[in-house]
Parts: structure tokens; C-alpha cells; sequence
């Protein structure tokens, strides 16, 4: 029966497809219809768009709800809930893959709930990003850069970011920063930034690790059944039973051998336990734990290109790709314009910390200071910098279209158009 319905929903799906859902190609779980059908939900693994490099979640099935499609012209739009954006945002790029140092998240969140139907993307939040906002009615910002990032002791006029956080407050407008956990997700800004020069053989310059929640292995032996019950029960008691699993690796004449795995914040109430209990702290042995690699994902790419270009090819692509009129080189030793260019390495933003030591014909990046670029250009690599915000503030645009998919027709995400760089050149 089951079977049957899905076979009927996706014919009809199809043939209805291109007249009545023409602006979205599918829809996260967050914003099904709520309404009762007998058609069921089609799981659907969601296609890469004709970019080079896609922005894919962790976890890249998606749900998409015939009903939904089929009733948005019949019935008014479905609202969605800053909670539920949120839940959207998370989904496409995970804070966890943040830098520790970083500020990212929910920034502002006003007092008062209410639907969410205008999100404004920027780069910067400045004074003329935020009027833009309130001319708007905006909802949510999503700010690239935490324009929250140092602790505040107070919120005075006196200092313009403050000033901002303020006027978020006093509109009901919420203020979303996900920095650098978009540097470091699989298809996001460092991906789109080295698409700008073709396709390659893309690595991650540095290795982004699971969050995993047990950090510490604890193995101990135990003479009995009872015992080993007793022990469970008291470290249960002294941690809530919510950071241990432990299982029984074999059972022998030296009695019950276990293995116990716990957070950081476990790890001392747990040893302490074990040490009151002569036969387990006789054998006790504790193993910190690696967290495991998230292959790519990570700060940083390095491309091996499929197809080599000229130093001046480059630098006309890169143009090209961040619309700009104008980038800074610095060629490296032995280089010239036509000098062909295998291998290229990129960090958006603010790069030298990420890209010293790679080897690589070209950085592209942001900014780095003067001695840092020397240190390149003596090594015999390229430097090619376009000022800080202008190696991101294009992802906007690829990131706008990745979201707007994922939300209902009653939410509007625009990109700012006030936003830029506060350096040109003139």
C-alpha cells in the first residue's frame, strides 16, 4: 500500500512539477506542510548545481513534500520560526566547524517570537547595512563577520558596533553569524574561491575533526557481575548517566574486563570512582581518544588544477570571478606573468596563518601583511590579494540560492546591496 501511494505521488509529482513548484527543486524537513495527506514525503538526494563546487550539508538527504508543493496554491505559506531557520543554517554549515577563537551563532535574538519572512545576507553588518535592514523590515541578519566578537561589559551609543547591536534589538531584528564555520564546510567560501581558477584535484590545507563527545577511554577489570553493577551505578550517579558507555570485552578467570568511554568533563568524577574499588583501580588504564577526521572540510584548499594557466590567466580569472577591477601580485622569485601556474593554494579572508608553509605556484587570499608576502615571493610563490572582505563577500550570492531552497516561499533572502569592502582603490 505504501509502496503504491509513493509510486502514485511521484507520477503526479512530476506532471505537476514545472507549473506549480517552478522556484523550488526541494525542500528541507524544516518547512514540510503541516496538513494531514495520505501521500508521503520522498526522500530525495539532493542534486549538485552547475557549480564546480557545491555547498553540501553533513548530511545531504533531504525531505521533499509533494503535498506541500501542491497545496501552496490553495493554501497561504507556510511561516517558519527564527528556531527553525536556525535549524536550517546549522544544517548547511555546522558551527562546530568553527575556529575555538571565533564568535559564531545567534549573535542578537529579540525578546518577542515572530515568524521569520526577510532575511538580509551581508558580509559586514555597518550603519548603512542596518538601515538598509530596517528599510526592509528584516528579520534576520545573516552576518558573515561576527559584528559581535569581543566580551561587552555595557551597551552605550558610544561605540558604532554597540550601536548596531542596539538598534537589532529595538527593530526585533535577530543578528546570525556563521564566519568560519562557512570557511571550513565542504562547499563553501574556500571552495567557491578556488573555483574561480577551474576545476582541479581540491584538497583541505588543514584537516577539520569531528566533535566527537567521548574523549577518554577507561579500561578496568572487575570480579564480578555484582560488582561491575555497582560500579556502573555509582559512576552513573556521580555524572547523571549522560556522557558514559561502557561495554564488557571478554569475561575471564582475572574476572570482567570493561571498556568505558566519557567526556572531558567525566573523566575525573569517573577515575575518581574507580580508584575507591581495589580491583578496577588495580587495572586501570585511561586512552585519550582522537577525534575523527570530517574529510573535506577544514580551513584552507589547495588545487592541483586540471588544466595549468599563465600568472596573468590567473589573475584575469580571479577578476573575473570576484568582480573586481583590481588585485594586488606580487610574483614570486624566478616568476613572470607568463610563468604557468599547476598548483594553487587560497584562505578567504585573512590567509597567511592558514597558507605559510604550503607549497603551491600561487596563494590567493585576502590580505597579508608586507614581510608575510615577502616570505612567499622568496620561496618562489605568487601572491595574489584582493583585500579582505572582497575574497567572500561573492559566496553571498551562492550561499543565498543554497538557502532559499530550503525555505518556503514566505521567506525572502536577499543579499545586501549596501555591503562592501571599506578599501577601493582610487
Amino acid at each position: 500500500m505504501l509502496t503504491g501511494c509513493r509510486n502514485l505521488s511521484r507520477t503526479f509529482l512530476f506532471l505537476t512539477y514545472g507549473r506549480v513548484c517552478t522556484r523550488r527543486s526541494f525542500i528541507s524537513q524544516t518547512s514540510l506542510c503541516s496538513s494531514t495527506s495520505a501521500v508521503s514525503s520522498i526522500l530525495l538526494t539532493q542534486s549538485s548545481p552547475t557549480k564546480s563546487h557545491s555547498f553540501f550539508p553533513l548530511h545531504p538527504t533531504v525531505h521533499f513534500s509533494p503535498t506541500r508543493c501542491l497545496s501552496r496554491s490553495v493554501l497561504s505559506p507556510s511561516l517558519m520560526e527564527l528556531k527553525e531557520v536556525l535549524q536550517v543554517l546549522e544544517q548547511l554549515a555546522p558551527l562546530s566547524l568553527a575556529e575555538s577563537w571565533d564568535n559564531v551563532g545567534l549573535l542578537v535574538e529579540p525578546s518577542k517570537s515572530r515568524p521569520v519572512k526577510t532575511i538580509l545576507l551581508t558580509n559586514d553588518l555597518t550603519d548603512a547595512v542596518m538601515e538598509e535592514a530596517e528599510n526592509m523590515s528584516c528579520d534576520l541578519i545573516i552576518s558573515y563577520h561576527p559584528p559581535l566578537f569581543q566580551p561587552i561589559k555595557r551597551l552605550v551609543q558610544k561605540d558604532w558596533k554597540q550601536r548596531l547591536a542596539i538598534r537589532a534589538v529595538e527593530s526585533g531584528m535577530a543578528v546570525f553569524s556563521p564566519h568560519t564555520s562557512w570557511d571550513s564546510v565542504k562547499g563553501g567560501v574556500n571552495d567557491w574561491l578556488i573555483g574561480g581558477l577551474g576545476s582541479g584535484q581540491v584538497s583541505v590545507l588543514n584537516q577539520a575533526l569531528g566533535g566527537a563527545s567521548h574523549s577518554h577511554k577507561l579500561e578496568f577489570t572487575v570480579r564480578s557481575v555484582e560488582q561491575l553493577n555497582q560500579v556502573m551505578d555509582e559512576l552513573k550517579a556521580c555524572d547523571s548517566g549522560t556522557t558514559l558507555q561502557h561495554s564488557v570485552s571478554r569475561h575471564d578467570s582475572s574476572g570482567i574486563h570493561v571498556s568505558l568511554t566519557c567526556s572531558d568533563s567525566a573523566l575525573t568524577p569517573s577515575v575518581q570512582t574507580l580508584l575507591r574499588h581495589s580491583a578496577s583501580s588495580q587495572s586501570l588504564s585511561i586512552l585519550k581518544l582522537e577525534k575523527p577526521p570530517l574529510p573535506g572540510h577544514g580551513p584552507g584548499r589547495l588545487s592541483v588544477l586540471g588544466e595549468p594557466v599563465t600568472v596573468a590567466t590567473a589573475v584575469q580569472k580571479m577578476k573575473s570571478h570576484l568582480g573586481l577591477s583590481h588585485l594586488r601580485l606580487a610574483l614570486g622569485v624566478g616568476h613572470t606573468q607568463d610563468t604557468s601556474v599547476s598548483t594553487v593554494a587560497v584562505c578567504a579572508g585573512s590567509g597567511a596563518s592558514v597558507l605559510n608553509g604550503v607549497r603551491a605556484d600561487l596563494y590567493i587570499t585576502g590580505e597579508m601583511s608586507h614581510h608575510e608576502v615577502l616570505d612567499a615571493v622568496a620561496k618562489g610563490t605568487s601572491v595574489l590579494l584582493s583585500d579582505h572582505s572582497n575574497s567572500e563577500r561573492g559566496f553571498l550570492a551562492v550561499f543565498r540560492e543554497k538557502l532559499a531552497v530550503r525555505l518556503p516561499d514566505s521567506v525572502n533572502v536577499a543579499v545586501s546591496k549596501a555591503d562592501r569592502d571599506p578599501l577601493e582603490v582610487v
